[in-house]
């Protein structure tokens, strides 16, 4: 995070998405870190071959040390904890809830079953799916979501600056500020895939800041912003309300990047992991702020508030090549390692946080950090900043500096060309499978053997008739 004052918010690089002291956190610093680290290798490796994919949802009794004694049962019966987190219970408004996901066979799961329900209650359990991937190349890979409602398990796993707030924030000796943002964060934590994102009437106090960052920045654009940037912003303003008086609301601006590109708006309470906010990307969901940077300063915030991304981000979620682009580094961190992610998190960071492009011969910039701060999109754009042509496996080894500006930016001819360099880059990352993306279930089908291969190819052969067809009517009203 920031601890200077640097004009504009940053998506910095942050944890792997077990960081466990959020968990932690969340469950009130009840249970050591130890509990959950996975059973020893050669523990693992027992049956390996027979155990599948299992999930356990339970909800604490009011038992003191009740989810360690929980936990502890997992692993004295050698059962490997693949995912864990808390999350609001669906029944009961005021309890939390533990989701653990496990390698399980059916005799091993109804043993820890028995010895589970007397320390907790048992709410719900989805035994071993013979369908889920069981080879042994897949065994270590990390969870992922298969399907766009599987972001609910993951999308509440803030890391910082969710309701909390660090001592050298602008906004920590304002208690009102500071209640304020306990609300956002509310809102975004309850929220469940499906639902409508709810309508926020926010302050004259939120609605002046965000004024004066959409008039300065404004001021920028026609000479600064790439040329898809100052087309969609117009529309932004006709369709969502975009202007100096007046703070959009994300239901309208997730309903208008629907109709224009398939992505939609998912409220976060603060920073996710790289994994976890990548993964969203996979299904074309962006994870947006809905809070205000603090009034003191409006030319400066230490994290992405909504001035950020909606003057940041959204106008090229409209874009769809760089959409598409977008999508693609999603798609590739889904099961990739801790190291491929970080690198992946690095490209996204210096092509969609600070990218710049070349159009009409000039330097123009698409990357939200810049399009959001006054003082960085100048320096970017001097003459005096260091560029490089963008290529993913230099790109991806550069430090991401969250203090200052960027040492380097990276410039693309085009979104397209980017594109293509992160598709090869891509092929680069070592997964036993590779995954595309199903826009009809929203979710993806992992491409791991023949059968799975041929039904793309399938369809792909459907695709190719209607194309077909399509030029065989064009031909005969040319009269070729």
């Amino acid at each position: 995070m920031y601890s200077n004052k640097n004009e504009g918010p940053r998506r910095g690089r942050s944890f792997d998405s077990m960081n466990i002291g959020f968990e932690e956190k969340l469950l009130n610093n009840e249970i050591n870190k130890s509990t959950f680290t996975k059973i020893e290798e050669n523990s693992e490796k027992k049956n390996t071959s027979e155990k599948e994919r299992a999930t356990i949802i339970f909800s604490l009794k009011n038992e003191v040390g009740g989810l360690v004694k929980a936990l502890k049962l997992f692993q004295e019966n050698h059962v490997n904890l693949v995912h864990i987190e808390s999350r609001k219970s669906k029944r009961r408004n005021s309890e939390f809830e533990i989701y653990v996901d496990c390698d399980s066979d059916h005799e091993q799961l109804n043993e820890i079953i028995q010895l589970l329900r007397k320390h907790v209650n048992v709410v719900d359990m989805e035994p071993p799916d013979n369908s889920c991937l069981q080879d042994k190349d897949m065994y270590n890979v990390p969870w992922f979501p298969k399907k766009i409602s599987d972001l609910d398990k993951c999308a509440n796993r803030v890391l910082m600056y969710g309701s909390e707030l660090d001592a050298d924030h602008p906004g920590f000796k304002d208690n009102v500020y500071r209640k304020r943002r306990k609300y956002f964060a509310d809102i975004a934590m309850s929220y469940k895939h499906g639902d409508p994102i709810p309508q926020i009437e926010f302050t004259e106090e939120e609605v002046k800041t965000w004024g004066v960052v959409y008039r300065e920045l404004n001021k920028l654009y026609p000479t600064h912003a790439c040329r898809e940037y100052l087309k969609n912003l117009p529309l932004l303003s006709k369709y969502c309300e975009f202007r100096e008086d007046n703070i959009p609301q994300l239901e309208d601006v997730s309903r208008f990047l629907r109709e224009r590109t398939g992505f939609t708006i998912r409220p976060v309470a603060g920073y996710l992991s790289p994994r976890d906010f990548l993964a969203g990307l996979a299904f074309r969901v962006f994870h947006c702020t809905q809070y205000v940077r603090h009034s003191s300063d409006p030319l400066y915030t230490p994290e992405p508030d909504t001035c950020h991304e909606l003057l940041g981000h959204v106008p090229l979620l409209a874009e769809p090549s760089f959409a598409q682009f977008s999508q693609e580094i999603g798609l590739a961190s889904l099961g990739a390692s801790d190291d491929s992610v970080q690198k992946l998190a690095t490209c996204y960071f210096f092509t969609v946080e600070f990218g710049l492009c070349k159009q009409e011969g000039q330097l123009r910039a698409y990357g939200a950090g810049l399009l959001s701060s006054i003082s960085e999109l100048k320096h970017a754009l001097s003459g005096n900043a260091r560029i490089m042509p963008f290529d993913p496996k230099v790109t991806s080894k550069q430090e991401c500096i969250i203090t200052t500006f960027q040492e380097v930016y990276f410039v693309s001819d085009s979104f397209e060309e980017a594109k293509v360099k992160m598709r090869e880059f891509a092929k680069t990352i070592k997964r036993p499978f590779t995954v595309r993306y199903n826009p009809y279930t929203q979710s993806v089908d992992v491409l791991k053997d023949t059968p799975s291969i041929n039904s793309v190819v399938e369809e792909l052969r459907h695709e190719l008739d209607i194309v077909g067809d399509a030029l065989m009517r064009l031909n005969k009203q040319q009269g070729v």
